[in-house]
C-alpha cells in the first residue's frame, strides 16, 4: 500500500484511528497519525527499532512457548493438544502483540511478519465460534485438563457471558478490536477486521436494553468498540460502547449486587468523584468515558472524567507519573496514600495514563494534560522495561532495598505485550491540529506532515531533548504565506511548576528558569494564556521560517505536599522532564538508604555518552549517616552516630536496574531526621 492510500485511510493517530467526518460531535483536535511522524532522534527513534527488532519477536515466541497462541488452533479444531495457561484473558497478549506489529508494518514493510500475522489470523478465525463468540478458554473447555487452573477466568454455569466481572470476555474482545483496527490500517487486509465485526454484531445482538444489561469487569471494549466504529462508521458499535459506559454501577435482574470499588462499579461512573480500585481497569474506563464525551456530546461524562483527571493527579500520581500505590488489587490508595518501597506503578497502568491524557488533551486542549503525559512517557512508563527489549518489570517502585531485577515473561504477561502496542505509537503524541491551528507538543527530533485549513505543512524538529532544551522547529507551508496558527507547549516544569497540582512543587521557583522563544531570530513573548501554549497566530507562514526554542535544563529540586507522609522531609531530582534517582552503583558503598541531601549543596550535570545508553546524570555531595564503633577507655568500645560528606550521581528513573541488584531511590532526605524514617 503507497503512502497516498495510507493517507486517505488515515485521520487519526494509530491510538485512536480514523475520524468519521460528518458526524455531529467528536474530539475538536486531532493527532497527527503516527505513520506521517518520522522519528530522527537519538531516545524515541532507538526504542523504537529495539521494539520492532527485539521486543515484538520475544513477545510472540513467548506467546508461542506458552501455549496462548496454540490455544487459538486447539479451539479452532487445528490442534490436537491440551488448552494451557492460567488465565483466560492470555488470548489479550497475542492480540496486543498484534497491533503493536502492525503499527511497526506502518513504517517497517516487513514480508515475513506480514505472512505471519496472516497465519495467526487464519488459526483466530478458525477459533471464533459461528454466531462469533471468540473466548479459548470457553470454547476449548473440553480439552482443560483441570478447569481449575483457570485462576478466576472460567464462565460460570458452563455458560457464555454470566461471568462478566472475572471471565475477561468482552476485554479480550477489547484487544482485538484494536488489533484488528491496526491490522487493517496496516495493510488494507480485511480478514481480521472481518472476524472483529462478526464478534461485535454478536455483541450488538446480547447486550443492550432490553437484552444482556452487564458491564464488563475489566474495562477496554469500550475502546475496542469506538475504534471499530471509527473503522467501518457502524453507529451500533458506538451506541453500545456508550451502553456498557452507562450501566456502570446500575444493578439489573442479571446481576442484582454490585461488583463494587475494584471494578469502579459501586455507583454510576457519572456519579463517581474519586479515582478507585484497580488502577489499570479505572485508567481503560476514563479513556473509554472520555470517548464517549466527545463522540456522543455527553456533557455529564465531560464533567465526570474532569472530576476524576483531579483526583488521580492532585491527590493519587506519583511524581514519575505513576499510578497505582499498592499490590492489594493493584490500586489507587486513599488520598495522599503515595508509598515509594512498596510503590506498586504497575507499567500497565502508567502506559495507560498515556492514553487517557492524550483523550483529555484532544477534548480540552490544555498543556497540562500533555504534562502529565510526557512524565509517565519518560518515566515510569519506560521504567517498565529494560534498554535492550527483552526484560520487564510489572511494578516499578520509587525505592528498592535490592531485591528488584526485571524479569524476561510473567504468568499474567499483560505488561510486556502493552509495551509492545505502547512504544510505536509514541511518534502518534508529537503533533496535532484542529483546522487551522497546529500544535507542537513534544519535542523529537524527525519530521511530520499535516494537513491544516489552508494546505500541507511540512514540519521538522531538530533536539537532543530530552538532554538538552534546545528546539528547532522549521516550518515548509505548501504554498508560502499561508496562514495558520503554531501552538507550542512550553512544560509546566520550564515555568516553575512540577506538576499541575499542587501534589509536588519545585522547592525553588527561579526567576531565570522561563522558555525563550524566536522566531527567525527574532524574540517571541513565550508566555502562555493560561492553557500552557505559546501562540504564534494570524501569520502567514514562508518555507523555511524557524521557530526556535529554548527551554531552561537546570537540575530542580521537587518537594511533594506535606499530606504525602511518605515524601515528608525527602526531596527528589528533575531535570526537564527526566526525574532522577540514586543507585547502589554510584555512591561509595553502595548504601542509598542513609543519604542526606540538604537544600544548600550545589549539584551539577553532565552528559555521559557510556553509561546506560548515553545518559544526562546529576553530581553533587550528599552526607551519609550511619553509626561505627568507638574504643572505649579501658577497652571495649561503643556504636556512636557519624555523619560523612561523600560524593553521588544520580541517573535517569527510567534507566535503574541495568547493573544488577541493589538499593535505589528516588526520593532522599532533606534532613537527618528523614533518614530513620522509612522511605515506603
Amino acid at each position: 500500500m503507497n503512502f497516498k492510500s495510507l493517507a486517505l485511510m488515515f485521520t487519526l493517530r494509530i491510538g485512536l484511528g480514523p475520524i468519521c467526518f460528518g458526524q455531529e460531535h467528536d474530539y475538536p483536535i486531532r493527532p497527527v497519525p503516527a505513520y506521517r511522524v518520522r522519528l530522527a532522534d537519538d531516545f524515541w527513534w532507538p526504542r523504537l527499532e529495539v521494539n520492532r527488532t527485539a521486543t515484538i519477536p520475544l513477545s510472540f515466541q513467548m506467546c508461542e512457548e506458552t501455549g496462548r497462541i496454540e490455544n487459538f488452533k486447539i479451539a479452532g479444531g487445528l490442534s490436537d493438544a491440551d488448552w494451557t495457561g492460567g488465565f483466560g484473558f492470555n488470548d489479550s497478549d497475542v492480540f496486543k502483540v498484534m497491533e503493536g506489529a502492525a503499527y511497526s508494518l506502518m513504517t517497517h514493510p516487513d514480508d515475513k511478519l506480514r505472512a505471519y500475522l496472516a497465519e495467526l489470523i487464519d488459526w483466530i478465525a478458525a477459533a471464533q465460534e459461528d454466531d462469533g463468540y471468540l473466548f479459548t478458554a470457553y470454547t476449548a473447555r473440553d480439552r482443560i485438563a483441570d478447569p481449575r487452573q483457570l485462576r478466576c477466568c472460567y464462565p460460570r454455569d458452563n455458560k457464555k457471558w454470566l461471568s462478566l466481572k472475572d471471565s475477561h470476555e468482552l476485554y479480550n474482545l477489547g484487544h482485538m478490536y484494536e488489533a484488528a483496527v491496526a491490522h487493517w490500517q496496516a495493510t488494507g487486509d480485511e480478514a481480521f477486521l472481518n472476524v472483529a465485526k462478526k464478534s461485535a454484531d454478536l455483541l450488538v445482538d446480547t447486550f443492550g436494553p432490553g437484552k444482556m444489561e452487564i458491564p464488563a469487569g475489566h474495562p477496554e471494549i469500550e475502546l475496542g468498540l469506538v475504534k471499530l466504529y471509527r473503522a467501518t462508521h457502524d453507529e451500533r458499535y458506538l451506541e453500545l460502547a456508550k451502553f456498557l459506559t452507562d450501566i456502570r454501577g446500575k444493578p439489573s435482574d442479571e446481576r442484582p449486587e454490585l461488583w463494587g470499588e475494584y471494578n469502579q462499579d459501586h455507583k454510576p461512573l457519572v456519579e463517581q468523584d474519586a479515582a478507585v480500585g484497580h488502577a489499570v481497569r479505572a485508567m481503560y474506563l476514563y479513556a473509554g468515558a472520555t470517548d464517549m464525551a466527545a463522540l456522543t456530546g455527553d456533557r455529564a461524562l465531560a464533567e465526570t472524567v474532569d472530576r476524576l483527571w483531579e483526583s488521580v493527579f492532585a491527590r493519587k500520581a506519583y511524581v514519575t507519573g505513576g499510578i497505582g500505590a499498592t499490590s492489594e488489587g493493584e490500586a489507587f490508595g486513599k488520598d495522599f496514600q503515595l508509598p515509594n518501597e512498596s510503590a506498586y506503578s504497575e507499567t500497565c497502568a502508567n502506559l495507560a495514563t498515556c492514553f487517557w491524557n492524550q483523550r483529555m488533551f484532544l477534548l480540552h486542549g490544555d498543556a497540562k494534560y500533555i504534562d502529565m503525559l510526557e512524565r509517565a512517557l519518560y518515566n515510569s512508563a519506560i521504567s517498565g522495561i529494560a534498554l535492550d527489549g527483552t526484560t520487564f518489570f510489572y511494578p516499578n517502585p520509587l525505592a528498592s532495598g535490592g531485591n528488584y531485577v526485571r524479569s524476561k515473561w510473567f504468568d499474567c504477561a499483560c505488561c510486556p505485550t502493552n509495551i509492545c502496542r505502547f512504544i510505536p505509537s509514541v511518534p502518534g503524541y508529537v503533533y496535532a491540529t484542529r483546522d487551522d491551528t497546529l500544535y507542537v507538543n513534544l519535542f523529537v527530533a524527525g519530521s511530520a506532515d499535516m494537513e491544516l485549513n489552508g494546505g500541507t505543512v511540512h514540519v521538522e524538529q531538530e533536539t537532543a531533548y530530552p538532554w538538552d532544551g534546545r528546539v528547532t522547529i522549521t516550518l515548509k507551508p505548501e504554498t508560502s504565506g499561508q496562514r495558520f496558527e503554531l501552538r507550542v507547549r512550553i512544560p509546566g516544569w520550564a515555568s516553575n511548576r512540577a506538576f499541575p497540582s499542587d501534589l509536588y512543587r519545585d522547592l525553588d521557583n527561579a526567576k531565570d528558569r522561563r522558555a525563550r522563544l524566536r522566531i527567525n531570530g527574532k524574540q517571541f513573548d513565550a508566555t502562555t494564556r493560561g492553557d500552557g501554549y505559546a501562540s504564534i497566530s494570524a501569520r502567514e507562514w514562508r518555507p523555511d521560517d524557524v521557530v526556535t526554542l529554548d527551554l531552561p535544563m537546570s537540575v530542580r529540586r521537587v518537594v511533594a505536599d506535606e499530606q504525602v507522609a511518605d515524601d515528608r522531609g525527602r526531596v527528589a531530582l528533575m531535570r526537564g522532564p527526566i526525574v532522577y534517582c540514586i543507585e547502589w552503583p554510584d555512591v561509595p558503598g553502595g548504601q542509598v538508604s542513609n543519604l542526606v541531601l540538604p537544600d544548600d549543596k550545589a549539584l551539577a550535570t553532565e552528559f555521559r555518552r557510556d553509561l546506560l545508553g548515553g545518559v544526562q546524570v546529576i553530581t553533587g555531595l550528599v552526607y551519609r549517616i550511619g553509626e561505627g564503633l568507638e574504643a572505649q577507655k579501658g577497652g571495649g568500645s561503643k556504636r556512636v552516630p557519624f555523619t560523612e560528606e561523600i560524593t553521588f550521581t544520580a541517573i535517569p528513573y527510567y534507566a535503574w536496574a541495568h547493573r544488577g541488584p541493589g538499593q535505589m531511590a528516588v526520593w532522599l532526605a532533606r534532613t537527618t531526621d528523614a533518614v530513620n524514617k522509612p522511605a515506603n
